[in-house]
């Protein structure tokens, strides 16, 4: 038994001094972990619609860290419960992400041995689209919007580079749907409206121009084919904000305005306004009534304040000349404006093919009386074609163009002046009027103009927009 533990005395000692003697005896290289500076914890800035390119610097000791490390970059977007998820180095792309702070992270995988490393970081989104210009175009049959910045820097097509696809075609109205008047962070939207027979329009975030969803969801039951003719704003009864009013399928839709104005449902549509009737899109709304034209009828037509169809129910006054407004005979309304308290002026083509100038009053109020002011040859009939557009400002001073010309016209005395501007000949495609009379603004292949008709001006033009893809079909100023 002595034996025994002397031996395994012995025994251990040996394994003792054998480890012993092995301290030192060999080599352990670890493996070059990847050196990043430049992104661990840091936040960078995305402007929306530009590039973000975010490429730290990595190096890999013995190692080629762009052949030997793959690269991952994961954003959150926490109100879609998902991660954008990116490979390669470095991260570039175009930012569509929306505004707000994003989590994120980079992971780096070592192919050499599956060891990974990961960085977090954090991406700020912002809006360049605050303060500028959105232009609708129609570019050889395919619908573009495109965002003029502050200085002139053109963003073409930036629906498609943000929302990764097209707009419906056959554009119509760029409608801009207001904040509220104490509610400032909804209904901050753009309407792109188009009759595309299979997708009515768009909804867009107007901080950001990604898309919401379709303009259908407009609609409590949306028809199975959406027409657009015009909308605008509408002050409804209830007086707490506004609501999309106008006419769509040839009838007039009034938005919802009897819920609260925070609410889901709040300018929604509902039902068309019941009716025997075809509308045209030139209406206008007052606070007690609309009025508009009946292309089926072909006459003028009325609602109620709150969009209650009444069509001809209204009083002819007596001393009416030129025509009967419920039996006017023609059914090619050209542009029509009515003012409210003032004559206003209906431009009609005719089976011959002359333009006939109706002029009339309808009064606010109950008294509920349309008076026919005048029935004439319009002077500048021969200058009316397909492509003609119209504007009228608050004096009832019209603008039309002819053949790549923009010609003033005063009711009050037929006087009819070419302004001055020139467009190389290009066809307008595009006018709006400012609410100070004092600018119209006027698109044309490839390009916006601005003109100063103001008083003793004669349309020269201030300023010119270039780059804007195809022909210009409506525009809005934030």
């Amino acid at each position: 038994m002595k034996f025994k533990s002397i031996a395994l005395l012995a025994l251990i000692t040996v394994f003792y001094t054998s480890c012993k003697k092995d301290l030192g005896n060999y080599v352990y290289s670890p493996p070059s972990e990847p050196v990043v500076t430049g992104i661990n914890n840091a936040t960078f800035a995305a402007l929306l619609g530009d590039t973000l390119t975010i490429n730290p610097k990595v190096t890999l000791a013995g190692a080629d860290p762009l052949k030997d490390l793959d690269f991952e970059w994961h954003i959150t977007v926490q109100e879609e419960l998902r991660d954008a998820v990116f490979k390669g180095y470095p991260l570039k792309m175009v930012y569509n992400l929306g505004p707000g702070d994003r989590a994120c992270k980079l992971t780096i995988t070592d192919k050499r041995n599956g060891l990974f490393y990961t960085f977090p970081f954090k991406i700020a989104g912002t809006t360049q689209f605050s303060a500028g210009i959105l232009v609708l175009s129609n570019d050889n049959g395919v619908t573009k919007l495109s965002f003029v910045k502050p200085d002139k820097t053109v963003l073409g097509d930036i629906y498609k580079s943000l929302n990764k696809g097209d707009l419906p075609i056959n554009p119509v109205q760029l409608y801009y749907s207001k904040p509220l008047p104490y509610q400032p962070n909804t209904k901050e939207e753009y309407w792109v409206l188009s009759n595309d027979p299979n997708k009515s329009g768009v909804v867009l975030d107007a901080s950001t121009l990604l898309k919401r969803t379709d303009f259908a969801a407009q609609f409590f039951s949306p028809p199975a084919v959406i027409n657009t003719g015009y909308l605008e704003p509408f002050l409804g009864p209830v007086q707490m904000g506004t609501v999309p009013t106008g006419v769509i399928n040839g009838k007039l839709y009034v938005g919802v305005s009897s819920t609260a104005p925070f609410a889901d449902d709040y300018g929604k549509f509902a039902n068309e306004q019941g009716g025997d009737y075809t509308m045209s899109k030139y209406f206008t709304h007052g606070s007690s009534f609309f009025i508009g034209y009946n292309l089926k009828g072909k006459a003028f037509i009325t609602f109620g304040a709150d969009g209650t169809y009444s069509g001809t129910n209204y009083q002819i006054d007596t001393a009416s000349t030129g025509f009967d407004p419920k039996n006017v005979g023609y059914d090619n309304l050209l542009f029509m404006k009515p003012t409210e308290g003032g004559p206003s002026y209906a431009f009609f083509k005719t089976a011959t093919g002359t333009i006939t100038e109706l002029s009339f009053s309808y009064p606010m109020g109950d008294d509920r009386t349309f008076k026919g002011l005048g029935k004439r040859t319009f002077k500048g009939s021969a200058l009316i074609d397909d492509n003609t557009k119209w504007v009228v400002n608050s004096l009832n001073v019209f603008y039309f163009s002819s053949k790549g010309k923009i010609y003033r016209y005063n009711p009050i005395n037929e006087d009819i002046r070419q302004l001055d501007a020139d467009f190389g000949g290009k066809k307008v495609s595009m006018m709006k009027i400012s609410l100070d009379d004092n600018t119209l603004t006027v698109g044309a292949d490839g390009a916006v103009y601005t003109l100063d008709v103001s008083v003793s001006k004669t349309g020269n033009i201030t300023k010119t927009i270039t780059g804007i893809p195809g022909e210009p079909v409506d525009i809005v100023s934030r």
